[in-house]
């Protein structure tokens, strides 16, 4: 198999991919509506009348993680799926790396959520509040996940001999 062949098995591994990727930039969005809505100390879009005044809780930081997590993973699934032909992967190894690239996608976002919404939940480490051990699970998930998946591709490309 080429670079240049498109397989047939890979077309479900990339449709899956760019549904997930818009899913999770669409996280994103509406994360990125938490964080305007946290700047201006209110909750109103012009031109819908009315404003709710309302301070979101979180810090500048968090929200913008929050939003740009699932903007860029959102992406990345995106750019994953135009150029997962081109890793030349077997297919149960494609299907492993898509899969466990859409459970990191979905994960750094939703985590970075917590720390948004909730005080003392970053999830950097193993420490009460329970809102900070459910994300720190969920990037702990996240980081395996990815790390075995960038794994994968290397090894699997380093043995194959073309």
């Amino acid at each position: 198999m080429t670079i240049s062949e498109k397989p047939a098995h890979l077309r479900p591994l990339q449709r899956l991919l760019i549904i997930h990727g818009g899913l999770v930039l669409l996280l994103g969005c509406v994360a990125g509506f938490g964080f305007l809505f946290y700047l201006i100390g209110a909750i109103e879009l012009w031109p819908i009348p009315g404003r709710i005044d309302y301070q979101l809780p979180g810090t500048d930081k968090a929200w913008r993680m929050s939003h740009l997590e699932g903007v860029l993973n959102g992406f990345l699934l995106w750019i994953l799926a135009a150029v997962l032909p081109a890793l030349a992967l077997p297919h149960k190894s494609a299907r492993r790396v898509v899969f466990l690239l859409i459970i990191t996608a979905w994960l750094f976002p939703v985590a970075s959520l917590f720390d948004a919404f909730f005080e003392n939940s970053r999830g950097l480490r193993f420490a009460e509040p329970a809102t900070n051990l459910i994300p720190f699970f969920m990037f702990y998930v996240g980081v395996l996940s990815v790390m075995w998946a960038a794994a994968e591709v290397v090894v699997v490309t380093w043995k194959r001999r073309e």
